[in-house]
């Protein structure tokens, strides 16, 4: 199952946050094996999605037994696993975590910081190219994390947050 790339979803936004839905959108439509993709800030909240529609029906009130594998979903795990892996590298000495990858039986995933604290994570089907994924998060994290400003992750949040 190929992973929705927003559509509407972001008009009204300013051209940054506009942009960034396109990086999005980009990521998902040129890369195979995507399941699903999910930008969360330092907080763990939801900043794009690659299923903005799913994501709002989970956050509405009694909507938290969306579908497993939706966006808030994924957005918790890379929180979650961002937590995990920086509480490690603090505790070894290691400097900065960079990237994390789960391989499990039918899929991985992949969680690359962005900037300031934020995420990028990438659910894929078991049989992706790995190299390919990481590469596209790369640049995906190279063009959104310069802008990825307070501002722009607060217009963003809203976004997420307010009926499409």
């Amino acid at each position: 199952m190929k992973a929705q790339a927003p559509t509407a979803y972001g008009q009204g936004l300013s051209s940054q946050a506009r942009n960034l839905h396109w990086l999005l959108t980009n990521l998902v439509d040129e890369v195979p094996g995507i399941h699903s993709v999910a930008v969360v800030s330092s907080d763990g909240l939801l900043l794009l999605s690659s299923d903005p529609g799913r994501a709002e029906a989970a956050a509405r009130p009694g909507g938290g037994d969306g579908p497993r594998g939706s966006s808030a979903d994924l957005a918790t795990i890379v929180s979650g696993l961002g937590s995990l892996t920086q509480g490690a590298a603090k505790l070894m000495d290691a400097g900065t975590v960079k990237q994390t990858m789960v391989t499990m039986d039918e899929g991985s995933l992949f969680v690359m910081s962005i900037s300031d604290g934020s995420l990028l994570g990438v659910h894929t089907t078991p049989d992706c190219d790995m190299s390919g994924i990481a590469y596209h998060m790369a640049l995906f994290v190279g063009r959104a994390g310069h802008v990825l400003t307070p501002e722009l992750r607060s217009e963003l949040r809203k976004s997420m947050e307010s009926p499409q």
